[in-house]
């Protein structure tokens, strides 16, 4: 069985990325509203009633914003983690919130949702990666550092959401204040072009299909300079920037249809 994927914006704005089979799907990070959701899902031609879970990567608003009324209005369960939870300004009565544990998975439905710690200046951040059968795609963003579990996840994967949040030069020259800069390419921060590049030449395995390159910062990089880094060391590798301001294509992760050495990309009403 095949995973569908698609990232419905990803950025500080907001960030909301889609994985499912053709039964049920999971959301990663729910942080646009609820009508921009139902809307950019609409316009893709994915069903709302197929997600049966929210997971959570951590606190910050961009990540989280849209919990309370898409996770209302669908009774979606939200998974998280105490500490996270904490965060949320929400009545408990009105949802449901169940708990994850780092490398458990959590089964929902033929999708197995994995989670494991990442460095970043929140309360307890984790990464994931969902597997259906023999398929792997994996959600890393917000990443202070290249660390051994990013590194040994990333290696699993047929495709991957991956942050590329910045360019050092134009962090360097930017406008940002001192304490900023240090605090983005802190330990705790966010991959910059460079350390995301490094992973991918170095650790990509030969069968991974796609490379969404996610949470770019609006100020400090740039979709055609990231585009065109990555894809110069893509190898096969179908290379994707995610938009902070729309949703990208659905992307059909495996058993998909090659043409010219390269996996077609499929869009179904799902």
């Amino acid at each position: 069985m095949s995973l569908f994927i698609t990232s419905l914006n990803s950025g500080s704005n907001g960030n909301c990325y889609y994985i499912g089979n053709e039964h049920e799907a999971i959301m990663v990070d729910a942080g646009i509203s609820c009508r921009e959701t139902e809307k950019r899902m609409k316009r893709l031609g994915l069903s709302i009633n197929k997600v049966k879970a929210i997971f959570i990567s951590h606190e910050h608003t961009d990540h989280i914003s849209g919990i309370p009324v898409l996770a209302k209005k669908f009774n979606i369960p939200v998974y998280i983690t105490p500490g996270t939870l904490r965060h949320l300004n929400v009545n408990f009565e009105d949802y449901s919130f169940i708990n994850f544990i780092a490398y458990e998975p959590v089964m929902i439905g033929e999708l197995a949702v994995t989670a494991f710690p990442k460095f970043h200046d929140a309360s307890e951040p984790h990464s994931f990666i969902v597997t259906c059968r023999d398929i792997t795609v994996g959600i890393f963003t917000d990443i202070g550092i290249v660390c051994d579990n990013l590194i040994a996840n990333f290696q699993k994967c047929h495709a991957a959401f991956l942050e590329a949040n910045y360019d050092d030069e134009m962090l360097d020259s930017g406008g940002y204040p001192y304490h900023l800069k240090r605090r983005i390419r802190g330990g705790n921060g966010h991959l910059s072009n460079k350390q995301a590049l490094e992973l991918f030449i170095n650790h990509k395995p030969a069968y991974m299909s796609h490379l969404l390159l996610a949470h770019l910062s609006k100020n400090n990089n740039d979709p055609s300079l990231v585009y065109e880094l990555f894809n110069s060391h893509a190898n096969g590798t179908e290379i994707v920037v995610a938009s902070r301001y729309e949703e990208t294509p659905v992307y059909y992760i495996g058993g998909a249809e090659v043409i010219g050495g390269r996996a077609k990309q499929l869009v179904f009403n799902l």
